[in-house]
């Protein structure tokens, strides 16, 4: 029977390379190595592909945030931001190549946006936003510390970084530690 991982992983591959939009179930069913009918034993349809395709295939910036909203303080606060810019500069890369075809028709953005239900790209905004909160409480930050804001300063800096680099075909200049320590500087 079809591995629902070796399904993912074709469909990480063929959305890397033809954008979401492009990407048909039967392209990953073949690539996969398995008949469409097998893909819909496993997803209800391609939105639901994608989801797996952004929890399973791309690097765990979501189960990071988890980590460390729930544990707070265990590390100084300065290595955790660097770990999440990290993280949010892999995710972005690795994410932009399928994410962006979707926002060619307004049409296919507003259907997608509606299958996700919920999922979007607030969720790491949001992610960063409860960590620095979790930390607020702890006193690691000033009291009067926007969250919200510093999470998009954030995770808006890496995904700045990303759209350079895909832009550009290349890998991403390492900037974590840079953006951690410029945040710092406000909190």
């Amino acid at each position: 029977m079809g591995s629902r991982e070796e399904i993912v992983a074709a469909a990480a591959k063929v959305m890397r390379e033809q954008g979401y939009a492009h990407a048909t179930t039967k392209a990953i069913a073949q690539t996969a190595g398995y008949s469409e009918a097998m893909l819909y034993k496993h997803f209800r349809d391609k939105t639901d592909l994608f989801r797996s395709v952004l929890a399973d295939e791309l690097p765990a910036l979501g189960a990071t945030l988890a980590e460390l909203t729930a544990n707070p303080g265990q590390a100084p606060l300065r290595d955790n931001l660097v770990r999440v810019a990290r993280l949010g500069l892999a995710f972005y890369v690795d994410s932009f190549p399928i994410a962006v075809s979707m926002f060619s028709s307004r049409e296919l953005l507003r259907s997608h946006r509606e299958r996700m239900r919920g999922h979007g790209p607030h969720l790491p905004v949001q992610g960063v936003a409860d960590y620095l909160r979790a930390e607020q409480a702890l006193g690691r930050l000033k009291a009067d510390t926007d969250v919200e804001a510093a999470a998009a300063l954030l995770l808006g800096a890496c995904f700045q970084q990303a759209f350079l680099a895909t832009f550009e075909e290349a890998e991403p200049a390492d900037r974590a530690e840079q953006l951690a320590d410029v945040l710092l500087t406000g909190l």
